[in-house]
């Protein structure tokens, strides 16, 4: 079997799925830790801010990132086609949680969930940060910037903005939950001696990445002023 037909078999796509899986997940670290900064400083935010928009390493590595969000969700939706069908060939009553938990199933509708949030944070802040530098500028250390910390403030201001966010963390919770484990289990990590300790890794992950990007929304929505900052 060559190397191409190989990546087009269901076990090929599924090594796939968990590399871009995985990638994204890195992603989701770094950028977690990026948008924290705003409970360092305005400062500390925008540099931190401005260093990823602003190196060319950096802007690189988006392109491989939106690569990877694309092969992550063309390779999604074929699996989550071809294990529908499978179902329904193979089960003339539906087990339910018998055979798995429902956020295993129902991985597709938590994709799609986390695509549809992930296209209003992006026209939110990348489209005018990156696209169409609309964004009001500031100085910082001789250097003048992108306030994005400002965009924060005014994109967070609105209850069903903060809302949405919330709920897009919260799909992005139950699909991590799976995800994580399922990556490692794809590539033949989680044998019985490591399976625990990967599964609860993932849980432990999901639980701090999630709290981490929620706190963002809700902390601008309920002192927009960001006076703790101060205290």
């Amino acid at each position: 079997m060559s190397f191409k037909n190989y990546f087009t078999t269901s076990i090929g796509q599924k090594l796939v799925m968990g590399f871009t899986g995985l990638f994204l997940i890195s992603f989701l670290v770094v950028h977690c830790y990026i948008n924290a900064m705003i409970f360092v400083s305005r400062d500390a935010f925008n540099a931190a801010a401005d260093f990823m928009g602003s190196t060319l390493i950096i802007r690189i590595m988006e392109i491989g990132l939106f690569a990877g969000i694309l092969l992550h969700i063309v390779q999604g939706y074929w699996l989550a086609q071809k294990n529908l069908s499978t179902r329904r060939t193979r089960y003339a009553v539906k087990p339910g949680n018998k055979t798995s938990a429902w956020y295993s199933r129902s991985m597709g509708l938590l994709g799609t969930l986390i695509l549809l949030f992930l296209i209003v944070h992006i026209s939110h802040f990348w489209v005018p940060s990156r696209v169409t530098h609309d964004l009001n500028p500031v100085q910082l250390r001789g250097k003048e910037v992108h306030d994005l910390f400002q965009r924060m403030y005014d994109v967070f201001q609105e209850l069903w903005v903060v809302i949405l966010y919330i709920l897009g963390v919260f799909a992005l919770g139950w699909h991590l939950v799976h995800g994580f484990y399922s990556a490692f289990q794809t590539m033949g990590l989680t044998t019985h001696k490591y399976k625990k300790m990967i599964r609860n890794t993932g849980i432990l992950f999901t639980i701090v990445i999630c709290l981490l990007f929620a706190s963002m929304p809700v902390a601008f929505y309920l002192d927009p002023t960001m006076d703790f900052l101060n205290k």
